[in-house]
């Protein structure tokens, strides 16, 4: 089944250059974002707590609910409003680690009921140590990193056949962690040294579809962190098995493209390289729209009517979706298109410099 029809010629690699604006104004936003808010909102899987949900008579205001909890000193706990609007259900937050949980509920639950009248029902109630939030917090970072880094080894060995490359920049990057994490570095810079020495390792040793896959996969973490940022949701286990599925999603997108530039530069080897990457975008432009579009609308779906347990990870997915297509054509692709480039003009100065040796010594 082909969304488009055959021969269609839409210039993607010559708006390239517009598209590197937009992706880096909202890396930008993103990065500011999270500087604005002192770093990713963590939920209380990472950060440790009490977490209590809520139902009420009506719809009441976050500063409503904080003067009704004034009497269990709550009062500073963060509010936020779960599900449907008319639901009236609400997340209290507790970041305190050193509550008492057993007749907690009873005590949040008399408090509401003496402010707002009867309806109010506790819904569920969990707790989370300090150092498990952290345990959990370093283990979900380190599993979205090491996923990046195997989609990179598998990459270098399914497109270029670089199988000891790739193991090569596996062993040093194990040593880079090793070697960094012996100086007491915060597992956040931990990997953001790892990744920054990936790229540079996927750029020295040549593995360059290894290179644009993994500016692909940062460049769609990075703007769903910024979503979230942007609208003040949390970031919860749920959430971080949505960021790994939206990793694995957009390096299944970015490998339909690679595989068929790869396929129609051995077939066209005398032709420009822009012309038959651009060639080859167009070729999968059908498959890939109908691809995103069959999985936003079950996404869509889940967000809709999925209720409030899942609507997070249902708005995580959305924005996947969407940056993950977007990245195979406008991030992925001309990554390769700029090493093309470079490898080109190194040849020409290769012949250049063979020329000038030839008159030299014919002189």
């Amino acid at each position: 089944m082909e969304f488009i029809k055959p021969g269609i010629n839409i210039n993607f690699v010559g708006n390239r250059k517009w598209a590197f604006l937009v992706s880096g104004a909202l890396i930008l936003a993103t990065i500011l974002l999270l500087i604005r808010h002192g770093g990713p909102n963590y939920g209380v899987d990472f950060t440790g707590g009490v977490l209590i949900q809520v139902r009420l008579d009506q719809t009441r205001s976050p500063g409503e609910i904080k003067d009704a909890l004034k009497p269990i000193n709550l009062q500073d706990s963060i509010i936020q409003q779960f599900g449907d609007k008319s639901a009236a259900e609400y997340l209290i937050r507790v970041r305190k680690t050193n509550l008492e949980l057993t007749g907690l509920s009873d005590q949040v639950k008399n408090a509401l009921v003496s402010r707002f009248g009867k309806g109010t029902e506790i819904r569920r109630v969990e707790m989370v140590g300090p150092k498990v939030g952290k345990d959990l917090r370093q283990k979900a970072l380190f599993a979205i990193f090491y996923a990046i880094l195997f989609i990179a080894i598998y990459i270098s060995g399914r497109f270029e056949l670089k199988w000891v490359m790739s193991i090569i920049m596996a062993l040093s990057l194990a040593f880079v962690v090793y070697l960094t994490s012996s100086f007491g570095v915060s597992v956040t810079w931990l990997i953001i040294i790892a990744l920054i020495v990936t790229l540079c390792l996927c750029w020295f040793l040549n593995l360059k579809y290894a290179l644009g896959a993994i500016f692909a996969l940062i460049h769609d973490v990075t703007i769903t962190v910024g979503a979230f940022a942007l609208t003040d949701r949390e970031i919860s286990l749920a959430i971080i098995a949505a960021f790994l599925t939206i990793v694995g999603y957009s390096l299944n997108d970015t490998i339909i493209v690679f595989d068929r530039i790869r396929e129609n530069a051995r077939r066209f080897r005398r032709r420009p390289f822009p012309e038959v990457m651009n060639e080859s975008i167009n070729e999968t432009l059908s498959r890939t729209i109908l691809t995103s579009g069959t999985t936003l609308v079950v996404v869509a779906a889940l967000f809709v009517l999925g209720g409030g347990v899942i609507h997070d990870f249902a708005f995580a997915m959305l924005v996947g979706v969407v940056v993950g297509t977007y990245s195979s054509i406008f991030v992925a692709s001309p990554v390769l298109l700029l090493w093309e480039r470079k490898t080109a003009g190194n040849a020409d100065q290769a012949k250049k410099g063979r020329k000038n040796g030839m008159r030299i010594n014919s002189a």
